[in-house]
């Protein structure tokens, strides 16, 4: 048996030409072998520290120096009146200083979809984590709306419980959400819920070393199977001064305020404040997934000290067992490791007991043979650096070890080793040269030649429980492959840029932040900018959507729009709903040589669905269809003139509509309703599932032959008048059986056809009535008794097919309405081929169902125009696909970019799916924080500035006393002074009889009367009869827009009746809630929204009529 080998050179260049994505995930299919856990990939980072807003702003302050340490700040507590320099004075701190937060008492509830009165209540560690959680998924590309019901993990460490005592000592401010508001578990299980993750929901106590010991929880979780993907971290805020008073009992606090980790003056820590959080995944997936990536973990550990001298003593044994586990677990030999963040709380007696512990496992030995690394990149001669963040933004705690994470990730991916502050003469207890370790002093690159470094991260609890983690640097994924770098540096395309947030001013906000990311990091690139704006953001209400080929110009175009006054005027805001959108498409005649070229070159979709169609019309057409759409290619010639022969016009369109639409789709731009012209109607049919594919392109080429091989001669004519002076003028001549009206499309735009001489005839009749014509350049009468001879030959290929029901509603040209089941009958395609296209009837349709929004799929936008002619001013929104003329790939996307900012929900994973670009670090979403905080009397007696400034505004203004008016028993009316005017009245009518009990007895005024009923889809059900779905906002608005003028020309009266339908309170265990909440208050807010948005002239009345929800006199019901 014998096996080929390939030589070594020949691997060597397979592997060299490899991606950098492939090339890691070898060597990780090489550590599988060794029975070595897959490494945990840190792809997302969120944080605010002291002096530090961002991962940025944090790398920012490590690599300057920065000393974030200040005077305990008057809005937390007095600290004249707290100070002592007596450590042993009652009720007193001889420490003035730590690391704090900026505006912690505010907060965006809206944001998170929080009542402005639970938020209130609401910790503000929680309220924190929420924001931190949300940066965190932003920094790592992730959208929180696509992770929803995923296993994702969150794991919080959490341990002081400031608010709660606060409000806790004044029992008359608790409140229902008080219990929730400060409980420690639910400060992992709230961002769970609002999220809607389904993985583990952990909030970890374990004093200083909680978020460490999350991370390792967070690890364990995806190596069990049990996460997807998860978010580790912790957070600490001090917002009273008795945890500082009890620490300084304990003299564990430095006076003057400085953390001097492993120096001999080390005196003690100073206490911090922030959050931080990671967000994990398997380093196999984010490679796939091209996530960006800081550094990866390869191992942790946790333990405890057991039974030692003290419960807060800690233990030299444990430590160093907690460190050799972690090794262990990562797979690698102590003496790899170059740098090691240590828990270095400056104090006399826990820096040489972690130094001891350091030095004893980290022993500079030559390495495993079995490890990653080599003694060349790791020489072990070469001391181990330590250091402390404790440095520079104090103790924080519960949040102290992912503080300490995040300062080595961020350490790992700028290669540099970063100082460690205040240490200025080694701890005399401390060998360090015995040791071999070192405390990094200054800031140095930390630099590799092959394998990424090693670093270990402790925290240790002062209950006892420590945590180790061992972190690696990424794969390097910098060096492009050459046709990578290719696309890259001749990438001249447009590139699509998307920004959006809930609000107007926040949008424009986040638009400067993006140009003061182009202004200081120009070298930035526009492919990774795009597409990270794009994949890597959720998408609200409030968008903009620009198109450019520069990062120059991206940055002109925000200053031009968010230095604008009235940027809330020219960026509206959208429903929640993504709009309902109609794919209009285009017939015969619009044509042209090379159409869609670019998008077959460019798009793969494209491309993939034209080769289909392609392949199958092989068996119809004698020449191949790609020769005819693009001689230019595929029979080196610019011959267009078999397009225009209708045997290949009519297929070679249906095949680049089809192609068109299946590209829109697989971006996310699906149509609720279609429609086509004429031959456009096929593909329309097919789009909606009544063709197959090969049906729907059998049916067109047998259909263009059949027309192909009838006797040329007949005209066609447009002329520019009503139907109605058309008909008569038919209708005056003798020879009217042999001229027809072929299409109608639009109120004075009506296209004749029929004998040639018969149409002349026609049209000098109407010329002496001074009416416009225009002859088309046709072949054939399409449209007239002139087709009857291929009908039954015609009729033979469609009983061959399979017709079913569409999946997507239809407009039909033969009707002019909605398509019924006759659509499924041969009969309705015969008479489709002679009788008129009613497109101006369609559109009316259109319409009147509240469609606006319309996407021509097609070559050129030539029903687009004629659609606006048919409509009121203004009630269309017209996007088309191609233009003659414009690049297809400009067209596409400033059509994309409109379709994107009228609401339509794109597919940015696809669209983005073989494009250039990597996610990148971009800003992050700026929260409208405002204060929310209660006003309680311990609070006021800690503070010389009232926190009941931060309250939120007083609830009273909202408050008003409920009267109920009687109705006489006897059936008579109570007065309610309605203004004698003429009103509008929209009665949203229940289905007892109420409404039109009412409507009945307002028929008597001269008011106009509108009855609107609760239904599945939306429909003008008669001219004052109007049917709306109660759980789609955008119904609502339809209403109110098609009845704008007179709305706007009365006052109106709004009777909301609907909630009468709502079952007894004993009937709900068997009526499903969710039509009851539609049909009420769901309902209900969708009109309130519609109200306000319509800006009607006069300000609405509003009525809610409802049964059983009040006791409005003495019995309960």
């Amino acid at each position: 048996m014998f096996r080929s080998m390939l030589p070594v050179d020949d691997i060597a260049k397979r592997i060299a030409n490899l991606s950098p994505e492939k090339r890691a995930l070898l060597e990780l299919q090489l550590q599988k072998r060794k029975g070595l856990k897959e490494p945990i990939a840190i792809i997302g980072i969120g944080c605010r520290f002291p002096g530090a807003s961002s991962p940025k702003s944090f790398w920012q302050l490590l690599k300057n120096g920065v000393d974030a340490i200040t005077e305990v700040p008057p809005e937390r507590w007095d600290i004249e009146r707290f100070y002592n320099a007596d450590p042993t004075a009652p009720g007193k701190m001889y420490c003035r200083y730590g690391g704090f937060l900026a505006h912690v008492d505010k907060f965006d509830p809206e944001f998170f979809g929080i009542a402005p009165r639970e938020a209130t209540y609401i910790d503000p560690q929680q309220r924190l984590l929420l924001e931190v959680i949300w940066e965190a998924l932003e920094d790592a590309g992730q959208v929180p709306s696509q992770l929803s019901g995923s296993q994702t993990g969150v794991f919080v460490g959490i341990s002081t419980h400031d608010y709660g005592q606060l409000l806790l000592q004044s029992p008359e401010v608790v409140d229902t959400y008080t219990n929730t508001g400060v409980a420690s578990t639910m400060a992992a299980n709230r961002i769970s819920y609002l999220l809607n993750f389904k993985g583990p929901s952990l909030t970890v106590d374990t004093a200083c070393s909680s978020s460490l010991v999350a991370v390792h929880l967070a690890c364990q979780s995806i190596w069990n199977g049990e996460s997807t993907l998860a978010l580790a971290g912790g957070v600490n805020l001090m917002l009273t001064p008795v945890v500082t008073v009890g620490l300084s009992k304990l003299t564990a606090l430095s006076p003057d305020g400085r953390c001097k980790a492993f120096d001999a003056r080390a005196n003690g820590f100073v206490r911090g404040e922030g959050a931080g959080v990671i967000v994990v995944k398997p380093l196999s997936k984010a490679l796939i997934d091209k996530d960006p990536i800081y550094a990866v973990i390869r191992g942790s550990a946790v333990n405890q000290d057991g039974r030692t001298n003290g419960l807060t003593a800690p233990n030299r044994d444990a430590q160093e067992a907690v460190l050799v586990s972690a090794y262990q677990q990562a797979g690698i030999s102590p003496s790899d490791v170059q740098y090691v963040e240590t828990h270095g709380t400056g104090t006399l007696l826990g820096d040489p007991i972690e130094a001891m512990a350091l030095g004893n496992v980290l022993k500079r030995e030559p390495s495993d043979h079995n490890s990653d690394n080599n003694s060349n990149n790791n020489p072990t001669n070469k001391p181990v650096a330590i250091g402390s963040v404790k440095s520079n933004i104090g103790h924080l705690e519960a949040a102290a070890g992912i503080a300490s994470l995040i300062k080595v990730a961020l350490s790992l991916k700028h290669q540099e080793l970063l100082p460690s502050l205040h240490f200025l003469e080694p701890n005399p207890h401390i060998p360090f040269d015995q040791l071999s370790l070192r405390v990094q002093q200054q800031r140095e690159p930390w630099l590799w030649d092959v394998i990424p470094p090693f670093a270990g991260v402790s925290s240790f609890g002062f209950g006892g429980t420590n945590a180790h983690v061992v972190l690696q640097g990424a794969p390097d994924l910098t060096k492009a492959t050459s046709n990578d770098r290719d696309q890259n540096d001749q990438d001249q395309n447009y590139h699509l840029f998307t920004l959006s947030a809930k609000t107007a001013t926040a949008l424009q906000t986040l638009g400067k932040r993006y140009i003061d990311l182009i202004a200081s990091e120009p070298s930035r690139t526009l492919a990774d900018i795009c597409l990270t704006s794009n994949k890597g953001r959720s998408h609200f209400n409030y968008r903009l959507a620009l198109l450019v080929k520069s990062t120059d110009q991206l940055q002109q175009q925000l200053t031009k729009l968010t230095e604008s006054e009235t940027i809330s005027e020219k960026i509206a805001e959208n429903s929640p709903t993504p709009p309902e959108i109609v794919f209009l498409f285009t017939g015969q005649g619009s044509q042209y040589s090379g159409m869609g070229r670019q998008l077959y070159e460019t798009q793969p979709i494209f491309r993939a669905t034209l080769d289909q169609c392609a392949e199958i019309l092989q068996t119809y057409l004698e020449q191949p269809l790609l020769d005819v759409l693009y001689p230019e290619i595929f029979r080196d010639n610019s011959d267009n003139s078999t397009l225009n022969q209708t045997a290949y016009t009519q297929p070679a369109l249906f095949a680049l509509e089809y192609s068109l639409a299946q590209l829109w789709r697989s971006w996310g731009i699906e149509p609720t309703v279609v429609m086509g012209h004429s031959v456009g109607e096929y593909v329309a049919a097919t789009v909606a599932g009544v063709f197959s594919l090969e049906d729907g392109l059998k049916l067109i080429a047998q259909r263009a032959r059949l027309m192909q091989q009838l006797p040329e001669g007949g005209e066609m004519v447009v002329v520019l008048t009503n139907e109605q002076q058309v008909t008569e003028a038919i209708q005056a001549i003798s020879a009217s059986n042999q001229v027809s009206i072929a299409a109608i499309n639009g109120p004075e735009n009506i296209v004749i056809s029929g004998e040639s001489q018969a149409v002349q005839t026609v049209i000098a009749r109407l010329d002496s009535q001074k009416v416009k014509s225009l002859k088309l350049p046709v072949s054939h009468a399409f449209h007239s008794a002139l087709m009857q001879p291929m009908v039954t030959d015609f009729a033979q290929t469609l009983s061959e097919i399979s017709l079913h029901p569409p999946q997507i509603e239809i407009i039909s040209n033969v009707t002019g309405k909605l398509a019924t089941a006759e659509i499924l009958t041969t009969e309705y395609w015969c008479d489709h081929v002679l009788n008129p296209v009613k497109f101006y009837q369609s559109m009316e349709t259109l319409y009147q169902q509240g469609y606006h929004l319309c996407v021509e799929v097609g070559p050129k936008p030539s029903l687009l125009g004629m659609g606006k002619a048919c409509l009121p001013k203004g009630k269309l929104t017209a996007i088309p696909s191609l233009r003659p003329g414009k690049p297809d790939s400009k067209q596409m996307l400033e059509s994309l970019a409109s379709l994107y900012k009228h609401g339509a929900s794109v597919d940015w994973k696809k669209f983005h799916e073989h494009n250039p670009g990597r996610l990148v670090s971009l800003p992050t979403y700026p929260f409208e924080r405002q204060r929310y905080w209660l006003d309680t009397t311990s609070v006021k007696q800690l503070s010389p500035i009232s926190y009941g400034q931060l309250s939120t505004p007083s609830y009273g203004d909202w408050l008003y006393e409920i009267a109920w008016r009687p109705k006489d028993i006897d059936g008579s009316d109570v007065s309610t002074d309605i203004s004698t005017s003429i009103t509008t009245w929209l009665i949203f009518a229940d289905k007892g009889g109420f409404g039109e009990t009412l409507v009945q007895q307002l028929e008597a005024k001269p008011d106009r009367i509108l009855l609107i009923s609760p239904g599945s889809s939306y429909q003008q059900l008669q001219a004052n009869h109007y049917q709306i779905n109660p759980a789609q906002p955008q119904h609502f608005q339809r209403l109110l827009d098609q009845e704008v003028e007179s709305l706007n020309a009365t006052s109106v009266i709004v009777v909301h009746m609907w909630s009468l339908d709502t079952p007894a309170l004993e009937q709900f265990q068997t009526f499903p809630l969710d039509a009851t909440l539609e049909n009420g208050c769901g309902s209900v807010l969708h009109l309130l929204q519609a109200l306000v948005k319509a800006e009607l002239a006069q300000p609405p009345r509003l009525w809610l009529v409802t049964e059983g929800t009040q006791p409005v006199g003495k019995t309960k019901k």
